[in-house]
């Protein structure tokens, strides 16, 4: 009987979804919505609907218990009440069922913000729902609970190896930020590390991480890290590391010895594609999993249907699918518009006829993406919705946030006005961001320096800002409580979004802590993006990923990789002049890793997916080359042999860094020194478009534009004077100056060429300086001290230098805390106010607690974690 019971309910479920009379529903019901969203009631009819019916029907699904489409049913359950909530505000019934539904799909926080009067019925309903708010009660956070999904993949966590999948909305770092809480709140001493995608997370994730846990840190003696300089490494604690695969590479490669027990990998999709930040993710896991205590390894991905993939990584788990999880559930839902600009038609698109729902005509002047957002605008003039708007270029964001700014007068808002001074006083008094941000809209590019990008997103999250202008730093993992979105293209800078992105990117907008749901525009331009590819992207499942080595790594560069090692100097050369450079840095990296197993006789993945090019006697011939060159062979992929065998060269023949004059670093110098690097590391092959960049009659003017910035950075100058020091470069070198990409003018000082060289210099410092120029001085310095002893740098470290962006030993000290270079300076230039001295030794160094207080909000922000990341820094005083 109960098999027969079951495969009834099956049935039943199984075809609901073609049922005419709920679609029929459903589209009437979008289609109103439409016209309430775009203020259409008046001069466009409702259609008829059954508010009854359609209540029984999200009942239903709410209840749904389908092998495969439970997830799926569920969130139909939740799209039918959140839009009833719109279309019947005032029906107590729809308030009632909502709480019903939102109880048996298990979304008890979208029951909190529905305020439902709805009570179960009977005492087995009673139970029941009992049973389920405490099986789901977070056990960190005991005035919250999960959501079912959530719950069994937290359930999993302790598993040796698990990658898990789910909407971007279901709060994947959310669980792996509980679970950690969870074993420290228990006194379980471990280290963890999650990396994130990009460094613009890291200070986002590691505020969080330590405002959330405050004084269980110090309790439980753990401490929250983000660089290997950390003082705190130093010292006898248990960790949380948060920081990108770069920098965790590197502080495995310093730190050899350090024991991680669990590596969470968050947005781990990054792990294929052809991209050049993909082979960070191999080596990180590679050299973990060789260690004797090998860590537990988490991956997350967003949207994706086959989390195992990524698994592979792993030898131990290649073939562990039993440890993958993937839900399709969501608990916010995205109802989703199409502005085709061209027929100036809107439609709302129906997720599961998969088909667009017309609503109208609009006849406007302008058919672009700024017409329908000022539309919008109209339409909300208290600005009490959230807006973000996706482009995919930087020039594109910030255009368009002046464009729309230019619509808005000041809102006369005190903390606009503060950062809008703060933004002047820190970059400069012409830059753009000033003058938008007191009309309550930005931009938010990957260059912003983190404490203005920091308090965008607060003033944001807090309704200040409300409408913001974003690149693909919105794909990366940034949450921001965004009521509508507005997509302008389907492209990820230059390439189109593959459906994985696109899918992450739609789920950035509605958060279950706000609201039920969000609204995504997608808006066509007739050119490069039409109706039909982002009906395409809605209705295609995303693809089966596959990790870049296996799928990007195409046969003829792996081919192209095995000859390159087998002429014995590893030089790996473009494979073509047409290869794109981020194909090109993926390729060579996975030719780094591939030599290094060869040569230590290592099976791995990446050797495994060149078997196929590699014989037993290539294996034989490429160990052999390269056996007296195995001291120049590391975990270092981003240089190769032929690179460290010319630096211990000339190092070992009088190559150092040379000493400041007067604690000056003057272009001469800093240039002269850039050119020897060029040519010890070979920049003109390895980094072409940047430190080895010839113009067309053969000078590095683009290396002689880094030394300007560099110079200025190491003596310890804020952003102000850089971008000072920057306009008077291009004043006294105005040509060539790009304009974007493609266009070349005369450099003429106005507001817009200036505005360029600020983001250019940004750029320049985040990309540049403290990336690409770092990682050369850091291997630079590494060597230095292997042949001449590791105190030889102990006063004159460049690589210190650029790290901390001074020759101060109190603003490292600082810095080492985790304190920004921007609030270390302040602290630094206000001494007198905050510091205590010690007998006059750094290490000694105490801060007052009126650093709380401080008038600098970076400054404030910082103190008000690092109090309870380093409690031991502040003075034991009472305020």
């Amino acid at each position: 009987m109960s098999e027969e019971l079951i495969n009834l309910g099956e049935s039943i479920f199984n075809e609901i979804d073609q049922n005419d009379y709920l679609n029929s529903i459903y589209d009437n019901m979008l289609y109103n919505y439409a016209l309430i969203k775009f203020h259409l009631t008046s001069v466009r009819q409702r259609r008829d609907y059954d508010v009854d019916a359609a209540l029984q029907f999200a009942d239903l699904l709410s209840n749904s218990t389908h092998t495969s489409k439970a997830d799926d049913h569920k969130m139909w359950a939740q799209e039918i009440i959140s839009l009833l909530l719109e279309l019947e505000p005032e029906n107590e019934q729809v308030k009632y069922y909502a709480g019903s539904v939102l109880t048996n799909v298990g979304n008890f926080r979208g029951r909190e913000l529905v305020k439902s009067s709805y009570t179960e019925r009977t005492l087995q309903e009673k139970a029941f729902a009992t049973f389920c708010k405490q099986y789901l009660t977070i056990p960190a956070d005991k005035s919250k609970t999960f959501f079912l999904q959530q719950k069994n993949i937290y359930d999993r966590l302790s598993s040796n190896f698990l990658s898990y999948s789910a909407p971007t909305s279901m709060g994947k770092s959310f669980i792996m930020h509980m679970f950690i809480k969870e074993q420290i709140m228990n006194g379980v001493k471990m280290n963890f590390a999650r990396i994130v995608p990009t460094k613009a997370l890291i200070n986002e994730m590691r505020n969080d991480t330590i405002n959330d846990l405050k004084n269980i840190l110090e309790e439980q003696n753990y401490r929250v890290v983000t660089a290997a300089s950390d003082i705190s490494l130093e010292e006898e604690h248990n960790f949380i590391l948060i920081m990108t695969p770069e920098r965790l590479l590197y502080f495995l490669i310093s730190n050899p010895d350090f024991q991680l027990d669990y590596l969470f990998i968050d947005e781990a999709h990054k792990i294929g594609g052809r991209n050049s930040r993909g082979p960070f993710y191999y080596k990180v896991v590679d050299l973990l999993s060789r260690k004797k205590q090998v860590p537990h390894f988490i991956f997350a991905s967003p949207n994706i249907p086959n989390p195992e993939e990524y698994l592979k990584l792993v030898t131990e788990a290649e073939k562990g699918a039993e440890n993958a999880i993937t839900s399709s559930y969501a608990p916010v839902t995205q109802f989703k518009f199409i502005i085709n600009c061209e027929d100036q038609t809107i439609s709302i698109y129906n997720d599961h006829t998969k088909t667009p729902v017309f609503v109208c005509k609009i006849k406007r002047s302008g058919t672009e993406l700024m017409s329908y957002m000022l539309l919008m605008e109209q339409y909300d003039p208290e600005h009490k919705q959230r807006t973000l708007a996706y482009v995919n270029s930087k020039n594109s964001a910030i255009e368009n946030a002046r464009l729309f700014a230019d619509r808005r007068a000041p809102l006369n808002d005190p903390e606009l006005k503060r950062l809008a001074s703060d933004i002047k006083r820190e970059v400069h008094g012409d830059y753009f961001l000033s003058d938008i941000v007191e009309k309550g809209v930005a931009y938010h590019i990957g260059y912003l320096p983190s404490s203005i990008r920091s308090r965008i997103e607060e003033l944001f999250k807090d309704g200040k800002i409300t409408t913001m202008f974003c690149t693909s730093t919105l794909i990366e993992g940034v949450n921001l409580p965004a009521d509508n979105l507005f997509i302008a293209n389907n492209y990820n800078g230059r390439p189109k979004m593959s459906g994985v992105e696109f899918k992450n990117l739609i789920g950035r907008v509605g958060r279950i802590k706000f609201n039920l749901y969000g609204n995504v525009f997608f808006v066509t331009d007739g050119k490069r993006t039409t109706e039909k590819e982002y009906l395409e992207l809605l209705r295609e499942p995303v693809k089966e990923q596959k990790l870049s080595v296996v799928q990007d790594l195409k046969p003829k560069l792996k081919k192209h990789i095995v000859e390159a090692l087998l002429e014995g100097d590893a030089v790996i050369d473009k494979y073509n002049d047409s290869q794109p450079e981020e194909e090109y840095i993926m390729m060579r990296k996975f030719g780094l890793i591939l030599l290094q197993d060869i040569v230590d006789e290592r099976d791995s993945l990446v050797k495994r997916e060149f078997s196929k090019q590699l014989s037993n006697k290539d294996l034989l011939k490429i160990k052999n080359l390269y056996d007296n060159s195995k001291n120049y062979i590391d975990n270092d992929i981003n240089i190769s042999v032929d690179q460290t065998k010319k630096l211990a060269k000339a190092i070992r023949e009088g190559s150092h860094f040379p000493e400041a004059e007067n604690g000056y670093f003057s272009h001469k110098m800093v240039y002269k020194f850039l050119d020897e690097l060029r040519q010890i590391f070979d920049w003109d092959r390895y980094e072409y478009s940047t430190l080895g960049k010839k113009d067309k009659d053969g000078e590095y003017r683009m290396l002689s534009w880094y030394a300007v910035i560099l110079s200025q950075w190491m003596e310890g100058h804020g952003l102000n004077n850089i971008m000072r020091k920057a306009l008077t470069f291009r004043r006294e070198n105005p040509y060539p100056f790009y304009l974007n990409r493609y266009t070349v003018v005369t450099y003429d000082d106005s507001p817009e060429h200036k505005n360029v060289v600020f983001a250019n210099t940004l750029e320049v410092i985040e990309n540049i300086i403290l990336f690409s120029i770092s990682n050369y001085f850091l291997r630079y310095a590494n060597m230095y001290k292997s042949i001449h002893g590791e105190n030889s740098l102990d006063k004159n470290n460049w690589y210190e230098f650029v790290e901390y962006g001074t020759t101060n030993e109190v603003t490292i000290f600082l810095q080492r805390n985790g304190f920004s270079r921007e609030a270390a300076n302040y602290i630094k230039d206000h001494a007198e106010e905050y510091i205590v001295y010690a007998d006059g030794e750094t290490s000694e160094i105490k801060l007052k607690k009126n650093l709380l207080e401080c008038s600098n909000n970076t400054v404030r922000t910082d103190a008000e974690s690092i109090i309870y990341n380093i409690p031991q820094l502040f003075l034991n005083e009472e305020m």
